[in-house]
């Protein structure tokens, strides 16, 4: 089986245009469930480097509904993927192990899960200087475990992880 590699590609424009489009088919397929949806991850932050995979994350009111979900996201090509380790959100991709081009996080509005992402993205979108430490970072970890995402990921943890610390500090205290 193969292993999906690490390929990150300078940020590209279009990434914003190609978010907007499959936001509007998932609103489509989903109408009233999504009571949030937002564009994250590296290909949400203008100048970032990126695995070419556009992170989209849904916020619903309560995760038992995304069982309804399976078969109208299925007709706009959104696979779902059973991941147990994820007990706060579900996870959903477009395309093959290759070619996948969409990820669609499912989670609850308002959780700690959305906080962190939105956190995350909009601390790096302010602080360009942090930005670019993460592009270095993403960078140095891909040329080491460009084939070994799972690794690769892990060894971002520690990063994220400051960088949510760092964006509550502001939200709270600027």
């Amino acid at each position: 089986m193969n292993k999906p590699i690490v390929n990150l590609s300078e940020y590209k424009e279009e990434w914003e245009s190609q978010y907007e489009y499959e936001k509007s088919r998932i609103m489509d397929v989903l109408g009233d469930e999504i009571v949030g949806i937002e564009h994250i991850g590296s290909t949400s932050i203008k100048g970032l480097k990126a695995k070419p995979i556009i992170d989209i994350l849904v916020g619903v009111r309560d995760l038992i509904t995304v069982t309804n979900f399976m078969r109208p996201l299925n007709k706009i090509s959104f696979e779902y993927v059973h991941k147990p380790e994820l007990l706060d959100r579900r996870f959903f991709k477009k395309g093959s192990l290759e070619t996948c081009t969409f990820h669609l996080h499912i989670c609850e509005i308002n959780s700690k899960e959305w906080e962190e992402k939105l956190i995350f993205r909009d601390y790096l979108r302010k602080h360009p200087q942090m930005a670019k430490q993460y592009a270095s970072l993403k960078t140095e970890l891909a040329s080491k475990y460009t084939y070994d995402r799972q690794t690769y990921t892990k060894h971002k943890e520690p990063f994220i992880k400051y960088i949510i610390e760092k964006g509550r500090e502001d939200v709270y205290f600027y």
